[in-house]
């Protein structure tokens, strides 16, 4: 064993307060989880962090089973493993479940959210080119696009997912419509910044660590963070198939609860923030510098034009639980964006089909084992930042309401 890992695996050890049951939690009798070695998914992000700390700590082994992370190259490869079984589950995009779920994102299949893996830390990227035109924000990109006529292109990491909704919400909201007056590509996340260097794209959506590796490269600017857009936004989920959690539901719970302590670990500390960041940045993982990783971690953002500040609503796996809840209305709110840019082209049955996906029964389960607060509803209310309130009581009536869609 590598000092490093016994030095982390000693870190875990030390939290106290998160004992699992006398001889580890349902590790015996009916309770024993049906397959014990899971191997998750994972693309090299800063949020994947919670999945690869509950193996390098070795929560995973309190529980009975074992985790195996499992790299991988793009999204679209993440949704093909899941859905034949290559994986058992992954840290995922929000929207890519449920865009596999209602089969408008690669094949149908029925899927499951777990439980949320992180809230905030994504961000738009505009190329540095774009900044010394004079665009820096959303309003002031909507001006240089009226003034300067031609094709502009933005990247996003999925068509379904959290990413392609950020940019096209923001984007509209500033009065640029995604679907007609740019050109949207697909870009799996480790390899937006590599493009947008040769000038593929004007601006790009992505998780940590590549925004803030645009700027240290000195080719983007950090133009809007997605917490200025949805203030504790759900971001990646831990994700399977409804097969999977019928098949293994000890299992499933198992690493709920492995994952939610390296959550509760990773936020306990600004001394954890930076082990994690140290761990991840490994070429086994995220494979770039620690200072890509540590800085907006700790909410210490810049935006590469000379301004800094600090984010009280930086990336979080935790926050009390708060974080990991599988709120409803939070995947509802994705398929009312799915439907507004006609990636589906019928209003679902939004509350049906968040009911179908999100495991809140399963989650509150493995959460209460571990005296981590659960809400009493599993529906939330938040205003965005065009003024625009979300609660998820008319679906359809919120996705029909914008001005600018497909």
């Amino acid at each position: 064993m590598s000092a490093e890992r016994r030095k982390l695996l000693a870190a875990g050890a030390a939290l106290g307060g998160l004992s699992a049951l006398p001889g580890g939690a349902y590790a015996a009798g009916s309770d024993k989880p049906e397959k014990e070695e899971v191997r998750i998914g994972f693309i090299p992000l800063t949020d994947c962090a919670s999945v690869v700390m509950a193996a390098a700590l070795g929560f995973d082994k309190k529980y009975g089973i074992r985790i195996v992370p499992t790299k991988e190259a793009s999204w679209a490869g993440v949704r093909d493993k899941l859905v034949n079984g290559e994986l058992d589950m992954a840290h995922v995009l929000y929207g890519l479940i449920y865009g596999v779920h209602l089969g408008v994102a690669g094949p149908k299949k029925d899927m499951a959210v777990l439980m949320t893996l992180n809230n905030n830390g994504q961000a738009i990227t505009l190329s540095k080119k774009l900044a010394e035109a004079g665009a820096v924000d959303a309003a002031s990109l909507a001006k240089v696009m009226q003034k300067d006529k031609r094709d502009y292109t933005f990247a996003q990491t999925f068509p379904t997912g959290t990413h392609a909704m950020w940019i096209y919400y923001w984007l509209a909201a500033a009065g640029v419509n995604p679907m007609k007056d740019a050109k949207v590509i697909t870009v799996p996340p480790p390899q937006m910044v590599a493009n947008m260097r040769v000038g593929n794209m004007d601006g790009f959506c992505v998780g940590e660590p590549w925004n803030h590796r645009a700027i240290i490269d000195g080719i983007g600017i950090t133009a809007a963070t997605t917490q200025d857009i949805w203030q504790d936004h759900p971001e990646k989920v831990l994700g399977t198939t409804g097969d999977f959690v019928k098949k293994y539901p000890n299992t499933a719970r198992a690493v709920i609860m492995a994952v939610l302590e390296a959550g509760r670990w990773i936020d306990a500390s600004l001394s954890n923030k930076q082990k994690m960041a140290e761990t991840i940045a490994d070429k086994a993982y995220v494979n770039t510098s620690v200072d890509a990783i540590n800085q907006r971690i700790l909410g210490r953002y810049q935006n590469g034009l000379g301004k800094t500040w600090d984010d009280p609503h930086h990336m979080k796996f935790f926050n009390d639980g708060q974080v990991n809840f599988p709120w409803l209305s939070d995947g509802m709110w994705f398929l009312t964006q799915h439907k507004r840019w006609g990636l589906i082209k019928e209003h679902p049955d939004y509350l049906g089909v968040a009911r179908q996906i999100n495991q809140v029964a399963l989650y509150k389960t493995a959460a209460s084992a571990l005296g981590v607060p659960v809400p009493k509803d599993s529906m939330r209310s938040t205003r965005l930042f065009d003024g625009v309130v979300w609660d998820g009581k008319d679906p359809a009536k919120y996705a029909d309401s914008f001005k600018v869609r497909a």
